[in-house]
């Protein structure tokens, strides 16, 4: 398991008592799916804790891939993260809405490029609101950081190397989309795509590894029953996948808290998988 200086989360409390700190950077990396309304950015203009920035999981990405929010270059991801006020030696705390979905995706993203000093801040806005905790409204105008970048291709898989695990099954999938997606028995809302599953995948709803009401993650030990009653063996390579490669990082983030290292995202996830002239898929329960 992790100890308490390298959990990835961080409480309110924490956050609070370091609302002033220069080199702590706070992003809302808030995310909705396509067509809900208002925007994340509107409602981070509305709210956001004070001294935040928005970081726009669909700006932040390759703008010439079709897929959604794919991951950008790491000069792109530079360069955006610069003009966002961060430098490299700034500690990073993101948070989303509270419905843990995109927070971990930022997390990750940092990890991915080499920012070890990245944290993703426990409940969210949801639960710095209950406590009835400051906020700020309006845009940021943060001074340009210096920030350096560079991808770690062991954070990430794409399809091809998907495909070829088809067969040996060396690298465990984790699903984290809703149950009934991942049966295949509702549509799905990425338009166009088929529904199902990456055959020999399992399934571990990304909803069910936090507590909706306050919005904080679950006690350690309610993580590790949920992988394994899905039968994942944590002591096995893990790959996390879901609908575009965001809320697949809310496993990820649990599964690092568990003491789990070398996992890796399926940033085309289903989005990609799911298409009509996709591989081939799996309906129904694990």
């Amino acid at each position: 398991m992790t100890t308490a200086t390298d959990d990835p989360l961080v409480t309110t409390d924490w956050l609070a008592a370091r609302l002033d700190h220069p080199k702590v950077k706070i992003i809302d990396a808030s995310y909705k799916m396509p067509g809900v309304l208002p925007l994340p950015s509107a409602d981070y203009l509305g709210a956001h804790i004070p001294g935040a920035v928005f970081f726009d999981v669909n700006a932040i990405a390759d703008p010439d891939d079709p897929r959604p929010h794919m991951y950008p270059s790491a000069g792109q991801f530079a360069r955006d993260v610069a003009a966002l006020g961060i430098s490299s030696e700034d500690t990073v705390v993101a948070y989303d809405s509270g419905g843990w979905v995109a927070a971990p995706r930022a997390w990750w993203m940092f990890l991915s490029f080499g920012h070890r000093a990245v944290k993703v801040l426990d409940g969210g806005l949801k639960k710095w609101l209950r406590e009835g905790r400051p906020t700020h409204s309006g845009k940021a105008a943060p001074k340009p950081g210096k920030f350096q970048a560079r991808l770690d291709p062991a954070f990430v898989r794409s399809k091809q190397q998907l495909l070829g695990n088809l067969q040996g099954h060396a690298e465990q999938l984790v699903d984290a989309r809703p149950r009934p997606r991942f049966e295949g028995t509702v549509a799905e809302p990425w338009p166009g795509r088929r529904s199902g599953h990456i055959p020999g995948s399992r399934n571990v709803p990304y909803a069910e590894l936090f507590d909706a009401s306050t919005g904080a993650m679950k006690p350690l030990d309610d993580l590790r029953k949920a992988f394994t009653d899905a039968g994942v063996d944590m002591a096995r390579p893990i790959v996390t996948t879901c609908g575009s490669g965001v809320s697949a990082l809310v496993l990820t983030l649990a599964l690092y808290r568990l003491g789990v290292r070398g996992i890796a995202l399926y940033d085309g996830s289903w989005a990609e998988w799911g298409l009509p002239d996709g591989p081939p898929l799996a309906t129904g329960s694990a």
